[in-house]
This record gives structure tokens, C-alpha cells and sequence, in this order.
């Protein structure tokens, strides 16, 4: 998925995804707040969703578009 796909995403059916980690993330304020203000318009979506969802897609666009597509795409098998 893309990143510009993720507020279609969010409009959607909400999917339980298994978590099998934690991380613990500090975010500069302003985009907490931007964080914050994309869970009130997707009221479906917890805060940690959308940080999963973004996290994701940022991923799968790493994957696909970068130079580092090849050693990325051996770290996920």
C-alpha cells in the first residue's frame, strides 16, 4: 500500500492485525498533533493504528520504489 492510499484505507472496514511487537516511539510535537488530528477524522482508527498503517506503508514504499528495495525484500523472508 502506499502512503496517499491510507485515508481510503481508514474509510474502510477496520482489520484486526496481529502485533507480535512493541516499540516505543517519541514524536516531535507538531506531528503528534498531526497524528492526534487524524484520529478524530477517522474515529475508527486509534492513534496506534494509524502509526501502524503509516509505518507499513512507508515500508512497502521503501520496498518498491528505493535502492534498497533488494536488501529489504531479503529481510522480510
Amino acid at each position: 500500500m502506499k502512503v496517499t492510499d491510507l485515508p481510503k484505507h481508514w474509510e474502510g472496514t477496520k482489520e484486526t492485525v496481529e502485533r507480535s511487537h512493541d516499540y516505543n516511539l517519541r514524536l516531535p510535537l507538531e506531528d503528534a498533533a498531526r497524528i492526534a488530528a487524524l484520529a478524530e477524522l477517522y474515529p475508527d482508527r486509534s492513534e496506534t493504528d494509524i502509526l501502524n498503517d503509516m509505518i507499513g506503508a512507508a515500508l512497502d514504499d521503501l520496498v518498491r520504489l528505493s535502492p534498497l528495495k533488494d536488501k529489504l525484500e531479503n529481510k522480510e523472508k
